[in-house]
């Protein structure tokens, strides 16, 4: 009985990191609700081609640097910077944890990304953004996604 209990609990640790993957549209739906279209003067396809050349919409993606910080989620936000891991050298300036960053809630995330797009350059902060997205016509990321 009791090792029954113990793999029950092992499954749902196993379940809990499973990773979301978003769909284009699903985001557009999301980002739009969350104020994102325009947001800093950037258009909702901006956000989602950003989001894309990121993380492949996987909310669960983390990225290990050689400076030993991490980037994390949908967006890529550095540890170092941005989110809490443990270590108190850490800037924290979203004032959040970074598994916070990992969930299928994307609340944190977009609170954060805003955060980093006001205080910084814009999306400019987004090597894949800078990469794929920036000055091209991003129409087609939101085309129909019905979303305005």
């Amino acid at each position: 009985m009791k090792a029954a209990g113990i793999l029950a609990l092992i499954g749902c640790l196993i379940m809990v990191t499973e990773p979301k993957i978003y769909t284009r549209c699903k985001l557009a739906k999301i980002f739009s609700r969350a104020g994102l279209d325009n947001y800093q003067g950037f258009s909702l396809g901006n956000w989602i081609c950003m989001a894309y050349y990121e993380s492949r919409y996987n909310t669960t993606a983390e990225t290990q640097l050689e400076d030993g910080s991490i980037d994390y989620g949908i967006f890529q936000i550095n540890s170092f910077t941005w989110c809490r891991r443990a270590k108190l050298q850490e800037k924290n300036h979203c004032h959040v944890a970074c598994s916070a960053l990992i969930t299928d809630d994307l609340t944190d995330a977009i609170l954060c990304a805003k955060k980093i797009a006001k205080e910084t350059e814009g999306m400019n902060y987004w090597q894949g953004w800078k990469k794929h997205c920036e000055g091209k016509d991003l129409s087609e990321w939101k085309k129909g996604c019905e979303v305005s």
